[in-house]
């Protein structure tokens, strides 16, 4: 149980850090070159975790065993930072930004979940998902 934290806390704190460090990007600083400098520390970030990580399979069966979803991860995560670094620098607020687009995914990915997955809505999720949109409207309203 003492490790079922762990990966929410990296989250959070790591996307704490994430949209500080995007919002403090200069804004002349070309965007994809600092996303080059960006992936280049977050690859020698995984390869020294990759060290005290227990891995069940060598390096090279992983490396086999990557299928499209590695592509579509990194397409994704590309899109991602390169998204909200222009989002910071057409004047999002860091308050806003990363609320609107986590609440927009969330609703993209529930009929992702039902149809592909075949996961399920409780009430409670309903109900949540209700109070995100009121919310969601809330938060864009100017």
């Amino acid at each position: 149980m003492k490790w079922f934290y762990l990966p929410l806390v990296l989250t959070v704190s790591g996307n704490i850090l994430y949209h500080v460090s995007q919002k403090s990007v200069p804004k002349t600083a070309n965007p994809l070159v600092t996303m080059m400098l960006a992936y280049t520390v977050g690859i020698m970030v995984c390869a020294v975790s990759a060290i005290f990580y227990p891995a069940e399979r060598s390096l090279l069966s992983s490396i086999r065993e990557a299928n499209w979803a590695v592509w579509g991860i990194g397409i994704g995560v590309a899109g991602v930072e390169i998204g909200f670094l222009l989002a910071y620098r057409v004047g999002w607020s860091i308050s806003v930004a990363p609320v609107v687009s986590s609440v927009a995914v969330w609703l993209l990915l529930i009929p992702i979940g039902i149809l592909v997955f075949r996961e399920l809505l409780s009430a409670w999720n309903i109900a949540g998902l209700v109070l995100c949109v009121i919310g969601l409207i809330l938060v864009t309203h100017r």
